[in-house]
């Protein structure tokens, strides 16, 4: 049985009962892998879109690029070799809401998750039906149009320490969905329901993106008459000038689902930036990057490119990705089965260990070896580097028979740093690394 590590890289079950730290990140890392096989490009940036959120990473010379710091888990530092990922709460199921302070139109998405109307329809369909049409009646729109809450079903012992105003709202909310304009009786009640969603007691049902595609027919798993009634009830909202927010359910979808291409392409730039070493989100809030992204007119005439294509992946990566080769002036593919690549990255992923030592020279004529628990020193540069290149090599092909793999081969690079004093070579030091790799062997 083989695992996935968060480098991409596949290790015995037996080997990550000794390390399972090292298993953090592994699923978008099994998917960076699976798209390179099933796009052989060895330079890109992969984009995977799902119902919750955007995991966006770089692919160089075929290999995921790593995080030198470790993976991220919770805003703190692992110190853990993972793939350089960055998330974003952007996907299918994103929350669409209205940017209130604008004098126009601004379609906001996510970060939060709601569960798509069309999605909740399918099981609760007269709940739904009928409160999105009592509210379609309504002379007055509301903020609280098309959205309803319903238990999640986890097991009543983690309502435990709720407050007296959260147990009073949570009693009022069942399996069924509840139209919030009904279920709310004050402001201050939705900060507790925001509260209780927080506690994973609650799922708030509303529009998404998920719903713009199927009341435009380009998903069709769900209800697609849910779907449409939320997006008539958002339609027919004013903006700050008085206007409608869209002449119909359909010119609404058709935002929303701009929205997310243009959203997802921010959210690239984002990344792309920040692996250039810049700030990636106030990269992409410059005015002039908004200008070539936004592709507005002007006298200055301002586009981005790309130096390496996007792969798409995600079950709706053809949906929302279809617009992005004009706003990131590069390619983006989109494989046939995009779908799956989490799992075809988990078949073909191969052994890797790597080892590394390091030879200093802490007095003149003195070099030092220091690799793990061996620390020997040597007269010259010569014998030390062989011996660290020798020792290396030894350490790399017993991590890689104990990670699962029986023909691995070895690559070695070095990091040799000098100096120049007076017109004479000085050794500083020299990083040597070791990499083995290879296919997992077969159980017979």
């Amino acid at each position: 049985l083989m695992v996935v590590r968060g480098d991409g890289a596949l290790i015995t079950a037996e080997f990550a009962r000794a390390r399972p730290i090292e298993t953090i990140l592994s699923g978008p890392a099994a998917s960076l892998v699976g798209a390179r096989y099933m796009t052989g490009i060895d330079d890109g940036v992969v984009s995977d879109i799902g119902g919750t959120t955007t995991d966006i990473a770089v692919l160089d010379g075929g290999r995921l690029r790593l995080d030198p710091e470790g993976a991220t888990v919770g805003g703190m530092r692992t110190m853990v070799e993972a793939v350089a990922m960055r998330t974003f709460g952007l996907g299918g199921d994103s929350e669409v809401s209205l940017h209130e302070r604008s004098l126009t139109s601004t379609i906001v998405l996510g970060p939060r998750r709601l569960v798509p109307l069309a999605l909740a329809a399918v099981k609760h369909g007269d709940a739904i039906h009928n409160g999105l049409k009592r509210q379609l009646l309504s002379p007055n729109t509301s903020r609280l149009d098309g959205r309803f809450a319903l238990c999640t079903g986890v097991p009543e012992r983690l309502a435990a320490g709720l407050t007296v105003t959260e147990a009073r709202l949570y009693a009022h909310i069942s399996a069924i969905p509840a139209a919030l304009d009904r279920l709310l009786v004050s402001t201050s009640q939705v900060a507790t329901l925001n509260r209780l969603v927080a506690r994973g007691l609650v799922h708030i049902a509303g529009f998404t993106p998920s719903d713009a595609a199927h009341v435009l027919g380009r998903q069709g798993n769900w209800d697609p008459v849910a779907a449409r009634l939320g997006a008539e009830l958002f339609a027919r909202k004013r903006d700050g000038q008085g206007h409608r927010v869209a002449k119909g359910a359909e010119a609404f979808s058709e935002m929303v689902l701009i929205a997310v291409t243009r959203r997802s392409a921010e959210a690239i730039l984002e990344t792309v930036f920040a692996e250039d070493g810049l700030d990636g989100g106030v990269s992409v809030a410059n005015p002039l990057v908004q200008r070539a992204v936004g592709r507005r007119g002007g006298m200055a005439q301002l586009s981005i490119a790309l130096d390496r294509p996007v792969i798409g992946l995600g079950a709706s990566a053809s949906l929302h990705y279809a617009g992005l080769p004009p706003i990131l002036g590069n390619a983006c593919k989109i494989a046939e089965h995009a779908d799956v690549a989490n799992a075809l990255g988990a078949v073909v992923g191969q052994v890797r260990m790597s080892a590394e030592a390091r030879v200093s020279q802490p007095e003149i004529g003195l070099f030092r070896l220091n690799s793990g628990l061996r620390l020997d020193d040597f007269d010259t540069e010569d014998e030390a580097m062989a011996a660290a290149e020798a020792h290396i090599r030894a350490l790399a092909a017993g991590l890689a028979e104990r990670a699962g793999t029986d023909q691995a081969r070895i690559e070695i690079s070095r990091d040799i740093r000098v100096a120049t004093i007076e017109g004479e070579r000085s050794f500083v030091e020299a990083i040597v690394v070791a990499t083995a790799t290879g296919p997992p062997r077969i159980a017979s």
